[in-house]
């Protein structure tokens, strides 16, 4: 059986194989009796769902100022159409599809119709360099690229000649200003397949098997060039299925869940929940606009009414920081009423403030329907936590990482608790290995949602899969009495202090963001040092063209000024001219977390603004951190 395939090449030595390095690999599946889903393929899963949810709609965007809609059966046409026209541009067995643009219907059905042919489908950050796109498009060999714009297109163009299997590429948004050889805008790659047969593509797809790749998620790179995460079939329809239910996500024939797709789609995180868990059970898709970034998030969120909301801590710190803005500009009455809603109230009061102040907030918000909020990629702030439960919206964490399909350890209404990130999905194991005399340890994964390799990276590959088979994530945390998973840190970010005392950062940063609301971004510096230092930003205002940080304070940082009798409105103010009144706030901050610091090795010594927020042009922060 190809489930139980010999030892090759390239393969772990563990069980007959539980990872490979090469796209036409296959590996053994981690099944636990108490989950044993039958393997699936990503065309039996869809097949499944056509079945059921055929007349549902699917897929919902904005064309020409209207939304337009598209039932499951028709994706699953169009998916298929897809597929026909990448075979008659040449697409070949475990060779990718790369796709470089945003969210969109066409995103979708060019990531299915990929996998139905027999490709590898491969996401690129639409904010990627030409070098950046050349590295992807290369390690996965990809024979087509499908981008969504002449700005995309024209990072193409550059590395094309470098590109020795790229065949074709295909425009789904702009017009082309000229026609080019092997160049197709998207309705006419969608005619290409008509003279292929449906038996030739269903010979294809039975062909497939539930252990082979069919998608490549590649990481951020931002310790060296990125690494082909390669995901089965299994992989994807396994997490599409249980994961989600551990979030709560219902079936179609229980409440059709209705969500927003704006996250990008190279990233596991928007793959798993927009398009694949949206397959799995029924659900309906509406795209953002390109802007949701930049602000224009809530105009679809108050047309579409989603049932659940996934989000990155920025995104979800971004709705905070708004909120504040518009409190802080608010009348006194409207501001007191505000407070006091989101304070800690008794039961009736609870219910009396959600009537009046909270459901207000949250139908502006465009979360009158909202049953769940999930957040992953990073740890939420303290601060964000209790912000959002003070307008009655818990934020459900998941963890997991490109490697894991996405979400191993998931947050739900029926499993939830301050600070974790639940606990890991029914049919999966999370262990800790190496723990310190505190209880924490580095994470490490089994069961279902474990990746099968790098691509092309034998080396890296055993670094992270150990020889039982269990993933190391390279993260510290603790695991508690009751299975809560709790996330406390990069093993690499740990401090090691000259005196070899061992610090993690991220509880004390999260400290001093909380002591001072002024504070954007902290970072802890101390490796190898006597003593712990500590660079701040301030909360500044981003640029709407270009979401970058500006000189001016936001809204909530010129109040906390104000309070404190400074007249800054600019950072540029507190920094160049020393600013008695905030820098003795800082440092009263300083000293607050301090004074609750659990050893005398975590106090922070010395302190510095920064005259810039971090960005991702600036370098200090990943892609997937901003997103």
């Amino acid at each position: 059986s190809v489930l139980d395939p010999p030892l090759q090449k390239g393969c772990g030595q563990i069980e007959k194989s539980l990872w490979t390095t090469y796209a036409n690999g296959v590996v053994k599946l981690r099944i636990d009796p108490s989950c044993s889903q039958t393997p699936l393929t990503v065309h039996q899963m869809f097949k499944e769902s056509m079945e059921k949810y055929g007349p549902l709609n699917a897929l919902v965007s904005r064309k020409n100022g209207k939304w337009e809609k598209i039932t499951f059966s028709e994706y699953y046409s169009l998916s298929r159409k897809a597929a026909k026209s990448f075979l008659k541009l040449g697409l070949e067995r475990f060779h990718s599809v790369a796709i470089l643009g945003f969210n969109s219907p066409e995103w979708f059905i060019s990531a299915v119709g990929t996998v139905f042919a027999g490709g590898i489908v491969t996401g690129i950050y639409t904010t990627n360099s030409p070098e950046a796109c050349h590295h992807i498009a290369h390690d996965s060999k990809a024979n087509i690229i499908v981008v969504d714009s002449q700005k995309q297109l024209d990072k193409i163009m550059q590395i094309w000649n470098h590109l020795p299997h790229l065949k074709s590429v295909v425009q789904y948004k702009d017009s082309l200003p000229e026609k080019l050889p092997n160049l197709y805008t998207m309705e006419e790659f969608m005619e290409l397949g008509n003279e292929i047969t449906d038996d030739t593509l269903d010979d294809i797809i039975n062909s497939q098997k539930p252990n082979q790749c069919c998608g490549l998620i590649y990481t951020s790179g931002t310790t060296g060039k990125p690494k082909g995460a390669m995901l089965s079939h299994d992989n994807i329809t396994w997490t599409a299925t249980h994961c989600s239910r551990a979030g709560d996500m219902q079936p179609a024939e229980i409440q059709q869940e209705t969500i927003v797709s704006y996250l990008p789609l190279s990233h596991i995180a928007a793959q798993i929940y927009d398009l694949w868990t949206g397959i799995k059970w029924g659900e309906q898709v509406y795209f953002a606009e390109p802007d949701a970034l930049k602000g224009g998030l809530i105009n679809t969120l108050k047309e579409a009414q989603p049932t659940s909301l996934m989000g990155v801590p920025r995104v979800w710190e971004k709705i905070m920081e708004k909120l504040k803005d518009v409190s802080a500009q608010s009348s006194f009455m409207k501001r007191k009423m505000i407070s006091w809603a989101i304070s800690d109230l008794k039961p009736f009061q609870t219910r009396l403030a959600d009537y009046l102040v909270l459901a207000k907030i949250r139908r502006a918000l465009g979360f009158s329907r909202c049953q769940k909020h999930f957040s992953g990629a990073a740890p939420l702030t303290t601060e964000t936590i209790y912000f959002f439960l003070g307008l009655n919206i818990p934020l459900y964490e998941a963890y997991g990482m490109s490697e894991t399909s996405g979400p191993h350890c998931m947050s739900g209404p029926y499993v939830y608790r301050h600070h974790s990130c639940g606990k890991a999905v029914s049919g999966c194991k999370v262990k800790l290995v190496n723990e310190d005399a505190d209880g924490n340890g580095e994470i490490c994964f089994w069961g279902r949602t474990v990746f099968m390799g790098y691509l092309n990276m034998e080396d890296k590959t055993k670094e992270a899969i150990d020889e039982d088979g269990w993933l190391h994530s390279g993260d510290l945390g603790k695991i508690d009495k009751d299975g809560f998973v709790y996330a406390t840190g990069r093993i690499k970010d740990l401090i090691i202090t000259a005196g070899g005392e061992n610090v993690p950062p991220i509880p004390i940063e999260d400290a001093v963001k909380k002591a001072l609301p002024i504070v954007s971004n902290a970072m802890l510096i101390g490796d190898q040092k006597k003593f712990l230092s500590i660079l701040l930003t301030l909360k500044s205002t981003l640029d709407p063209e270009t979401s970058e940080p500006t000189d001016y304070l936001t809204e909530e940082a010129r109040e906390f000024c104000q309070k404190i009798g400074s007249n800054a409105t600019k950072v540029s103010e507190i920094v160049a001219m020393k600013d008695k009144a905030v820098h003795q706030a800082i440092q009263d901050g300083i000293t607050e977390v301090n004074i609750n610091a659990a050893a005398k090795v975590q106090c922070i010594q010395k302190w510095v603004i920064l005259q810039r927020d971090f960005s991702i042009s600036g370098g200090e922060l990943g892609k997937t951190f901003v997103y």
